[in-house]
């Protein structure tokens, strides 16, 4: 297992809409292991292949809390059903949008077909913090980023920030 580079926006790459997987093989479960480790190495509770640079449709979850048991959740080629009308509104962050916060409102509930690491057919019901985070994640692989559902003026601002702190980052003193 190996920790991969999170992409920040401003990024292309982050923008692409994410390919289909045809199978889950040996190298799809290594990439979500990758991930996985990534993911926990950032601190974040989720990540999409296209965040490392790799356009498939597989997201990686884990919303347990502090202590609790880690419960990872592998999803490829997820696709969201039955979202519900109603809302719910929870502040949201992304490893790709760093130190960057918003509220989103989402549908408070939703249900998810997907494959699981092993390829195996699943359908999750989710509520809460795991239905938003389901879709937050499933965003990623339309290319679509959190602060997408903001004003211009606060999206603008935030990647104004993002590319000042991406050339400061860049820049080599020597």
């Amino acid at each position: 297992m190996a920790i991969k580079k999170i992409l920040t926006e401003p990024n292309k790459i982050l923008r692409q809409v994410s390919k289909s997987v045809e199978k889950v093989t040996k190298e799809e479960q290594l990439l979500m292991d990758d991930m996985l480790e990534t993911m926990y190495h950032a601190n974040g509770i989720g990540l999409a292949a296209i965040q490392i640079g790799i356009p498939k449709r597989i997201i990686v979850m884990d919303i347990s809390k502090g202590d609790e048991k880690k419960n990872p959740m592998y999803f490829v080629n997820p696709i969201i059903n039955n979202k519900n009308k109603e809302l719910s509104t929870y502040e949201e962050g992304c490893l790709s949008v760093p130190n960057q916060f918003a509220e989103v409102d989402r549908p408070a509930t939703c249900e998810v077909e997907y494959l699981d690491y092993s390829g195996a057919k699943k359908l999750l019901k989710a509520t809460g913090l795991l239905a938003t985070c389901i879709q937050h994640e499933m965003d990623h692989l339309e290319g679509i980023l959190f602060i997408d559902y903001l004003s211009k003026l606060k999206k603008s601002m935030i990647i104004k920030k993002l590319s000042k702190q991406k050339k400061s980052s860049e820049t080599l003193v020597i």
